[in-house]
């Protein structure tokens, strides 16, 4: 439960639209970071999650939950909301998102 407290408080912000070049090969997202040189290959969540953050204001798991949920059927809330903050934590460790 812990996960929960830190979910709700932590918010998360991407780059920039631009810090990020997405290139979309039918379920596979290849996403190119000029500034580490590096291109990740991503699946759903991951390219809808950075969609609901490319306006660049902060947001938490739970903000971006309700985000997602108005078009997709997450699940769960509590599952579907530490999946995200997972999802999270690895766009923060690649460079691709940062705390705000």
């Amino acid at each position: 439960m812990g996960w929960q407290r830190v979910a709700a408080t932590k918010l998360y912000r991407r780059e920039g639209v631009d810090a990020v070049a997405a290139c979309a090969l039918d379920d596979i997202v290849l996403l190119y970071h000029p500034r580490s040189g590096q291109t990740h290959m991503v699946i759903s969540p991951v390219p809808e999650i950075l969609d609901e953050l490319a306006d660049g204001a902060p947001a938490s798991v739970a903000q971006i939950h309700d985000r997602l949920a108005r078009s997709f059927d997450l699940g769960p809330a509590d599952d579907a909301m530490r999946e995200i903050a997972v999802h999270l934590d690895a766009l923060v460790a690649l460079g691709l998102v940062r705390p705000a």
